[in-house]
């Protein structure tokens, strides 16, 4: 039976480079021969397709219930039995996702009860917790200027907002964060100085031997 995979989970604030770093922690893996895929919520499933609808303003509504999507896109993002998180780790390959249940936390938390938004998830923290969380760290006005690069904004793309987040990652990180296995890499603007320090966070996951 194959040894279980290791769970990574990228998180920050838009424009924070989790997407980039994530993409290239998988290359690093991959080149020493570690099996491991790569995804990001909200997923590309149904559920996945109708948040990034609300997320980009293409559905209008209300901030609770986009909160209740995205705690129903990973529960099926964890437990569904094609391609789920669950199953991909017990096959023992790695799995690397941009974004998890702190993602929720720090953002819908921060404009709807955060007790009610950690309910809502409570169902995806039992079934599994990342064996490491990278946070990639950004002032909020960095993370503006590289969001204005995209030309199109989102839901949460505010400088206003995107501070209040990162505030809320940091609160976050006093009450959960010896639990989620975090590191703090600040995300610089030369990137492989990021990947960098992401990689000795993996290395030490992987015992070294990655």
């Amino acid at each position: 039976m194959a040894e279980r995979g290791k769970f990574i989970v990228f998180e920050g604030t838009d424009g924070s480079g989790k997407s980039t770093q994530m993409k290239m922690a998988g290359k690093f893996l991959r080149g020493r021969g570690i099996p491991c895929v790569l995804t990001h919520e909200p997923t590309d499933s149904p559920f996945g397709a109708l948040l990034r609808s609300c997320l980009t303003g293409r559905v209008e509504t209300d901030e609770r219930a986009i909160a209740a999507l995205f705690a129903a896109d990973r529960l099926d993002h964890i437990s569904n039995t094609v391609n789920g998180i669950v199953k991909t780790l017990e096959a023992g390959v790695s799995v690397l996702c941009d974004r998890f249940y702190l993602s929720s936390f720090a953002y819908n938390g921060g404009f709807v009860p955060l007790e009610w938004v950690i309910e809502l998830n409570r169902p995806a923290m039992e079934l599994i917790r990342p064996d490491l969380t990278v946070f990639l760290d950004v002032p909020p006005e960095e993370s503006m200027r590289r969001v204005s690069r995209r030309g199109e904004t989102e839901r949460y793309e505010t400088a206003e907002k995107q501070r209040a987040i990162r505030d809320n990652y940091y609160r976050l990180f006093e009450r959960f964060g010896e639990r989620e296995h975090l590191v703090v890499v600040r995300s610089e603007e030369e990137k492989e100085k990021t990947q960098a320090n992401v990689r000795k966070a993996v290395l030490a996951l992987f015992g070294g031997q990655a």
